[in-house]
C-alpha cells in the first residue's frame, strides 16, 4: 500500500492548505478507487478539511479558536500548567485535541472526493514556525 510523508512549513498560527500535495500522491499512485488516510504526526496542530474559496471563513476560523482557547497567559487560562514550551503550546495541544489528528477521504476515478470547495488543511496551532510532517497512506 503506497505511503509518503510530506512536510508542511508554517508561519505561525494558521490554515496551510495541501489538498494538491495530497491529490498530486493520489494521481502518481494511478489508483482507481481506495482511501486516502491523511495523518499529522504532532499534538500542537492538525487537520481539518474546510472551504478553500473565501479566505475570510480561514480568518474567522483561526479568530474563532483563538478565542475559545487563548493563549494560558491570559486570565482565563489561569488553570493551565503545561507551560514549560511558551504560553501557547498547552493552548494548542487543546485546539488539536478538538479538532484531528488524521482524515479518510474517498478515492474515486484516481480522484480525491472532496466537494467543490472543500479543500484539506494543516491548522497550525503555535505562534512559531514549524514544518510540519503528515502523512499520507493510500488503501485499495
Amino acid at each position: 500500500m503506497p505511503q509518503t510523508v510530506i512536510s508542511i512549513s508554517t508561519r505561525g498560527q494558521g490554515l496551510y492548505e495541501f489538498t494538491e500535495a495530497a491529490q498530486d500522491f493520489v494521481r502518481r499512485q494511478q489508483a482507481g478507487e481506495g482511501l486516502l488516510t491523511v495523518f499529522v504526526r504532532h499534538t500542537s496542530c492538525s487537520l481539518i478539511i474546510q472551504e478553500n474559496a473565501d479566505p475570510d471563513v480561514r480568518r474567522d476560523l483561526k479568530t474563532f479558536f483563538s478565542r475559545l482557547v487563548p493563549p494560558a497567559d491570559h486570565s482565563e487560562m489561569s488553570w493551565v500548567t503545561h507551560t514549560t514550551e511558551g504560553p501557547d503550546d498547552m493552548p494548542a495541544h487543546i485546539k488539536a485535541a478538538l479538532t484531528a489528528a488524521s482524515l479518510g477521504i474517498p478515492v474515486t476515478g484516481g480522484r480525491l472526493m472532496l466537494g467543490t470547495w472543500q479543500g484539506i488543511y494543516l491548522f497550525e496551532h503555535r505562534d512559531r514556525p514549524h514544518v510540519r510532517e503528515v502523512v499520507l497512506h493510500l488503501s485499495p
